[in-house]
């Protein structure tokens, strides 16, 4: 796997700046902020309906704030022309929270699709590539290549989605409770492999979950949600060690 090259001019490769957005009545974030720098692994924790995934929505463009500044690699996405978004997703990768694969298509055609649709590899090098992310997320290329979704374990989809993620060689990768509804063995398989992409491939990586112990696990640094604004960021450490009452809550 080659590692990414995340630049070394100490511009973040995410940051938001009091951002604020509604649906109507209900605030969804109010004035939420952060920084992701090179390299770190963030999560951010919160209970349902938090606002956890509307801020990797915020990140690809998908939706728009209402005021504040949603900064990638130093490009405020949400005054940025299409195009250079769509530039900046090609350097994203993303895992959704159901794996959001193609039901329809092998195991490989799966992880292939953003090959074929945004490089210019030849078929021979996509397949070595298709091989090459399946091993290293601890798939057998010749045992699930050929296999539909519906076919695979919960936690096989999970590893699949994460190969597909990481076949273009992302800079970013943005996670969407990677380890939702996985019993304890496949969610520790799932969160040695985010460190194990941290480790050898240098990727930066915002984490959405829920999951307070694979938060801790995985993450540089965590931050907190609530009521649409972010109570604390800190190291796991520094989390465990706060004296605020709700982090404290939401700990026990």
């Amino acid at each position: 796997m080659t590692p990414a090259q995340p630049s070394d001019d100490g511009t973040p490769e995410v940051e938001l700046t009091e951002v604020t957005l509604a649906y109507g009545e209900k605030i969804v974030l109010d004035g939420v902020g952060f920084v992701l720098r090179a390299g770190e692994t963030f999560s951010i924790l919160g209970g349902s309906g938090a606002g956890k995934s509307t801020i990797l929505r915020l990140i690809l463009r998908l939706t728009l704030p209402d005021s504040g500044r949603v900064l990638v690699r130093g490009v405020d996405v949400t005054e940025a022309p299409l195009e250079e978004v769509l530039s900046l997703r090609r350097r994203m990768g993303m895992v959704f929270q159901a794996s959001a694969l193609f039901d329809s298509l092998p195991v490989y055609d799966n992880v292939a699709f953003p090959l074929e649709e945004h490089t210019e590899l030849s078929e021979e090098a996509i397949r070595e590539r298709v091989r090459e992310v399946l091993t290293f997320v601890d798939l057998d290329p010749d045992e699930v290549g050929e296999l539909l979704p519906a076919q695979l374990s919960g936690g096989m989809k999970k590893r699949v989605g994460l190969a597909r993620a990481i076949a273009h060689e992302p800079e970013l990768l943005l996670f969407d409770e990677p380890t939702t509804g996985l019993d304890p063995i496949t969610t520790r398989t799932i969160n040695e492999l985010i460190l194990k992409l941290r480790r050898e491939m240098n990727v930066s990586a915002v984490v959405v979950t829920h999951d307070i112990r694979s938060a801790f696990t995985i993450s540089d640094r965590s931050a907190l949600l609530h009521e649409g604004r972010i109570v604390f960021i800190g190291t796991p450490e520094a989390m465990r060690a706060s004296d605020d009452e709700y982090v404290r809550e939401f700990l026990r």
